[in-house]
């Protein structure tokens, strides 16, 4: 009876002290969000003030009114920019990379690990080695100023996303595809009829990805649109900034800033089941 009192009161403490840690940690996480909205509401002479106020009751909207009348109410269009970007980059990443990872998992051809093997290899190769080499190449080719370098190179290749897809389609039973062949199943339709369906958590998760790394892509946006019809809502925020900053100009970057994290948590909300599925497995259960 008193060991199983030891134990109990040893499991309670270790319950109250890994929900400690974890508020602390969701604290720190949520903090920066709290002061970005805190203040693109808070009042001008406030932050001219430069004081911590983690609570206060003068708030106003004219933050939020100034981003949307910035430059003739460029945000609308800054939002369609994206929006187009990241929505074709990421329809595209997630059929290419689908049709890759089942190809490495799933069909055996000559060659197909060491292929596999220098594909990954890739992942090595930091960004900014290609970056001038990629812009170069776009720039004689007439690509520049427009959404296609943002799109076609994520859409052709996209390592990060084969790697994690065939780790979930390596999973699926071979005997499931085999079964499928006696009812006259070829490659095109097994891949939309039986792989497709079971790696759907998968498919979310690195839609969320590829969205999110192609909705804040800042650099790239930078280096190849140049054309203020082309603005995203990268460019749109760092085009607010000044060169004295002052409270109205931290009041409008941050309300931009939080305009910009709304279709993100959006998003995040409705698919929240299936990313935490892809991420918590590595194929079928």
């Amino acid at each position: 009876m008193r060991k199983l009192k030891r134990v109990n009161k040893r499991v309670l403490i270790q319950t109250v002290i890994i929900t400690v840690i974890v508020l602390i940690a969701a604290l720190l996480c949520i903090f920066p969000f709290y002061w970005m909205i805190l203040t693109a509401v808070k009042n001008h002479d406030l932050i001219n003030q430069g004081t911590v106020d983690l609570v206060t009751f003068d708030l106003t909207w004219e933050s939020f009114k100034a981003v949307f009348g910035y430059n003739g109410g460029l945000i609308w269009r800054a939002y369609l920019n994206s929006f187009i970007i990241a929505i074709v980059q990421t329809l595209g990443t997630l059929f290419t990379s689908s049709l890759a990872a089942f190809a490495f998992a799933k069909i055996k051809f000559k060659g197909s690990k060491p292929i596999y093997g220098l594909f990954i290899a890739t992942l090595m190769i930091p960004g900014q080695v290609t970056m001038l080499p990629l812009f170069m190449m776009f720039a004689k080719i007439g690509w520049t100023n427009s959404f296609l370098p943002l799109i076609v190179p994520s859409v052709m290749i996209n390592t990060y996303g084969v790697f994690m897809l065939r780790s979930f389609i390596v999973s699926i039973p071979s005997g499931l595809l085999e079964a499928s062949e006696v009812d006259g199943c070829g490659w095109f339709r097994k891949y939309f009829k039986i792989i497709l369906p079971l790696i759907k958590p998968a498919l979310i998760t690195l839609g969320l990805f590829s969205f999110i790394g192609s909705w804040n892509n800042y650099m790239g946006h930078l280096i190849y649109l140049s054309d203020p019809k082309l603005t995203t809502i990268p460019l749109f925020i760092a085009g607010m900034k000044e060169t004295h900053m002052t409270g109205a100009a931290w009041g409008r970057i941050m309300a931009a800033s939080t305009l910009s994290i709304v279709p993100i948590a959006i998003i995040y909300l409705f698919c929240q089941k299936y990313f935490v599925q892809g991420i918590a497995t590595t194929g079928m259960k």
